[in-house]
């Protein structure tokens, strides 16, 4: 692909009160962008030694600010291109200031991700990894941030290569066979090689199993409260938090729509969410939040149903337990106010049933680790050489290859022509060779760099 020749600036950092903030400038001009700022100095410092400046006014001379002055010369710079970064004082005037003066100076103003696209493109990081770079920036679990840090170490860049290397050995031991067609037993029987495909198959196979669940680390496992009013929902829903979110009173139907919040349990993340209890009302508000309750239902990852430790199972929670797809887990609610023992069978379509309460704190933290293994358990179990399939681009790829490889298998075994066999072979290594950016397709890139903020 084309590369870049212009010089782009922007602010790397998050705007808003801050003591530092940093502008970056890059591009084959970069240092003379940054010398028309830097009129005290008659040169560029040394390649990575932060200098002390005076940041000038191109126009005019007049003082912006004081600030760090760090060069990276290329190709040794995030970019591969001539890089400057000024760190100043953060705020809402002083780093827009400076970013106006780098402009005026000569430079573009950089579009999403046009930073780390032009270090894709100047081979300084994959495709995978210029993904595992907004996943580290966007990480709210420490489980996406392992996951992240991982393919920004080339685990999984690591890993797709090796299965594209496989590809190519099926293809080098498949012309291993065509090339002698006349000998009674062929150098390579193609029982081998139908081995190898199937093995190959097998090893794609344990990356896709890690997709379903490696994507809900990027948005959060959708776990919802769900049960009968004044069944301890809200109450827990705040426990979980750690925060004062939902009102909590005796009065049933006190939750009128649902409550949505962030919270990371275990390491991994979670959307958590209070729904309206459920039952039967004439009261058109709450009837509408209990629609809005069941819409979240069908679409939950983890049902956490609410029931007092003090009540029997009702037959509508039986019927409502019949109708969810999500794993469930009962919660025997307010456990603190049962003096007896609450009998512990777990019904029908229950996962397991914890007795909680949210005044003593009992049964918290086996919910906090119940949670996990429930939403997430292909990953907690998967192994840690495995890497972690976080993007759709990245399965739906995978699943390609697999096909492909799959069909290959199947053609040799049903005794067609290798050479007819082997067409699927190609399909299967561009598939692999598009998630790391080997084959550059713009739309793909367009598609990958706009989700990225300004400044990465």
């Amino acid at each position: 692909m084309t590369l870049d020749v212009d010089t782009i600036a922007a602010v790397s950092t998050a705007p808003g009160l801050g003591a530092i903030a940093v502008v970056r400038v890059s591009g084959p001009e970069a240092t003379s962008v940054a010398l028309r700022l830097l009129p005290g100095l008659e040169r560029m410092p040394d390649p990575r030694y932060a200098t002390l400046a005076e940041i000038r006014d191109p126009d005019d001379g007049s003082v912006i600010d004081r600030a760090i002055v760090t060069y990276f010369a290329a190709p040794e710079s995030y970019t591969g291109e001539d890089v400057v970064e000024f760190s100043c004082h953060g705020g809402w005037l002083v780093p827009p200031l400076a970013l106006d003066a780098c402009l005026r100076a000569g430079a573009r103003e950089a579009e999403p991700g046009e930073f780390t696209r032009r270090a894709y493109l100047r081979g300084k990081l994959d495709l995978v990894q210029a993904e595992a770079v907004s996943d580290l920036i966007e990480a709210r679990s420490r489980a996406l941030h392992l996951a992240a840090l991982g393919q920004l170490e080339q685990g999984l860049s690591g890993r797709i290569s090796g299965l594209r290397e496989g590809l190519v050995r099926l293809e080098a031991l498949l012309a291993h066979h065509i090339d002698f067609p006349e000998e009674d037993d062929a150098p390579v029987p193609l029982d081998e090689i139908v081995s190898e495909a199937t093995d190959l198959a097998q090893r794609i196979d344990r990356l896709l199993a890690t997709a379903p669940e490696g994507e809900l680390l990027r948005e959060g496992a959708l776990a919802v409260l769900a049960g009968r009013p004044n069944a301890g929902k809200s109450s827990l829903y705040n426990a979980l938090l750690g925060q004062e979110r939902a009102i909590v009173t005796e009065e049933p139907g006190t939750t009128r729509d649902a409550l949505e919040a962030f919270v990371q349990v275990g390491g991994f993340p979670f959307r958590l969410v209070d729904t309206a209890g459920l039952r039967e009302t004439d009261r058109q508000v709450e009837r509408l939040g209990i629609d809005v309750a069941k819409r979240y239902l069908r679409d939950a990852d983890v049902v956490l149903l609410c029931v007092p430790a003090d009540e029997e199972i009702s037959d509508s929670d039986r019927r409502f337990l019949e109708q969810l797809e999500a794993p469930v887990l009962m919660l025997r609610t307010k456990s603190d106010l049962q003096n007896d023992s609450p009998e512990r069978r777990s019904p029908a379509h229950v996962a397991a049933v914890i007795d909680v309460s949210v005044q003593s704190g009992d049964g918290l933290d086996e919910l906090r680790g119940a949670l996990p293994e429930l939403a997430y358990s292909a990953l907690l179990h998967v192994g840690a050489e495995v890497p972690v399939i976080t993007r759709r681009r990245h399965a739906l790829a995978l699943a390609t290859a697999r096909a492909e490889v799959e069909l290959f298998r199947d053609a040799l075994e049903a005794g067609l022509p290798p050479e007819v066999a082997s067409t699927h072979l190609r399909p299967a290594e561009t598939a692999l060779e598009e998630v790391l950016g080997v084959i550059s397709v713009e739309d793909v890139l367009d598609v990958v760099f706009r989700e990225f903020c300004v400044g990465k």
